[in-house]
Protein backbone atom coordinates (compact mmCIF):
# COMPACT_ATOMS: atom_id res chain seq x y z
CA UNK A 1 0.00 0.00 0.00
CA UNK A 2 1.26 3.46 -0.82
CA UNK A 3 1.60 6.11 1.84
CA UNK A 4 -1.45 8.24 2.55
CA UNK A 5 -0.92 11.99 2.62
CA UNK A 6 -1.45 13.32 6.13
CA UNK A 7 -2.90 16.70 7.08
CA UNK A 8 -2.22 18.35 10.45
CA UNK A 9 -5.19 18.72 12.80
CA UNK A 10 -5.83 20.52 16.08
CA UNK A 11 -6.16 17.88 18.76
CA UNK A 12 -4.47 16.97 22.01
CA UNK A 13 -4.30 13.28 21.03
CA UNK A 14 -4.17 13.26 17.21
CA UNK A 15 -1.40 14.95 15.21
CA UNK A 16 -2.59 14.39 11.63
CA UNK A 17 -5.07 12.44 9.53
CA UNK A 18 -5.49 11.34 5.92
CA UNK A 19 -7.78 9.21 3.81
CA UNK A 20 -7.51 7.12 0.67
CA UNK A 21 -10.96 6.85 -0.90
CA UNK A 22 -10.00 4.09 -3.36
CA UNK A 23 -9.04 1.68 -0.58
CA UNK A 24 -11.28 3.20 2.14
CA UNK A 25 -8.23 3.55 4.39
CA UNK A 26 -8.07 6.14 7.15
CA UNK A 27 -4.62 7.13 8.40
CA UNK A 28 -4.28 8.58 11.89
CA UNK A 29 -1.01 9.79 13.34
CA UNK A 30 -1.20 10.26 17.09
CA UNK A 31 0.72 12.82 19.11
CA UNK A 32 2.90 9.91 20.30
CA UNK A 33 4.19 9.59 16.72
CA UNK A 34 2.50 6.24 16.07
CA UNK A 35 0.74 5.95 12.72
CA UNK A 36 -2.21 3.61 12.24
CA UNK A 37 -4.17 2.68 9.13
CA UNK A 38 -7.85 1.81 9.66
CA UNK A 39 -9.46 -0.20 6.87
CA UNK A 40 -12.95 -0.23 5.31
CA UNK A 41 -13.76 3.23 6.68
CA UNK A 42 -16.61 4.84 4.70
CA UNK A 43 -15.87 8.22 3.11
CA UNK A 44 -18.82 9.82 4.91
CA UNK A 45 -17.39 8.77 8.26
CA UNK A 46 -14.04 10.34 7.35
CA UNK A 47 -15.82 13.60 6.43
CA UNK A 48 -17.67 13.56 9.75
CA UNK A 49 -14.39 12.88 11.54
CA UNK A 50 -12.67 15.85 9.88
CA UNK A 51 -15.59 18.15 10.79
CA UNK A 52 -16.13 17.11 14.39
CA UNK A 53 -15.26 19.57 17.18
CA UNK A 54 -13.39 16.81 19.08
CA UNK A 55 -11.32 14.37 17.06
CA UNK A 56 -10.36 12.38 20.14
CA UNK A 57 -13.94 11.78 21.26
CA UNK A 58 -15.07 10.98 17.71
CA UNK A 59 -12.19 8.52 17.37
CA UNK A 60 -13.12 6.79 20.63
CA UNK A 61 -16.83 6.62 19.78
CA UNK A 62 -16.80 5.82 16.05
CA UNK A 63 -13.41 4.46 14.92
CA UNK A 64 -11.47 2.75 17.69
CA UNK A 65 -12.33 -0.95 17.85
CA UNK A 66 -14.85 -0.50 15.00
CA UNK A 67 -12.51 -1.18 12.06
CA UNK A 68 -9.57 -3.48 11.39
CA UNK A 69 -6.24 -1.64 11.63
CA UNK A 70 -2.48 -1.92 11.36
CA UNK A 71 0.30 -0.03 13.09
CA UNK A 72 2.37 1.20 10.17
CA UNK A 73 4.79 3.59 11.80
Amino acid sequence: MTAIQLYPVHSTSIKSVGYDAASKTLAIEFQSGKLYYYFEVPADLYKDFRNTPSLGIFFQDHIREQFPYDLVG
